[in-house]
């Protein structure tokens, strides 16, 4: 099966998830936290680090319980768009 190659909305909406990760983990180690969500370590490296961009939904929820975020403002804040460009001149 051959994946629908992301649009570049969709990675960056990676990026803000796996920077949001990065910034609730904190001091602890990946490791820790991989370990705790039920996840290896190479898996919540690459979702921080963009490479895995659209984890899967039981993926971000473990990693959302194990960091005491909410669901809800993981979506609001990973959804957010950049700012809409400017219209065209007439």
């Amino acid at each position: 099966m051959v994946r629908t190659p992301l649009t570049p909305e969709e990675r960056e909406r990676g990026e803000r998830l796996g920077a949001l990760l990065r910034e609730a983990r904190g001091p602890r180690s990946m490791v820790e936290v991989a370990a705790a969500a039920g996840l290896s370590a190479e898996t919540l490296r690459k979702i921080e680090t963009g490479r895995a961009p659209t984890p899967a939904f039981f993926t971000v929820a473990a990693l959302a319980a194990t960091l005491g975020l909410s669901m809800d403002d993981l979506l609001r804040r990973c959804a957010a768009t950049a700012a809409a460009p400017a219209p065209a001149p007439s």
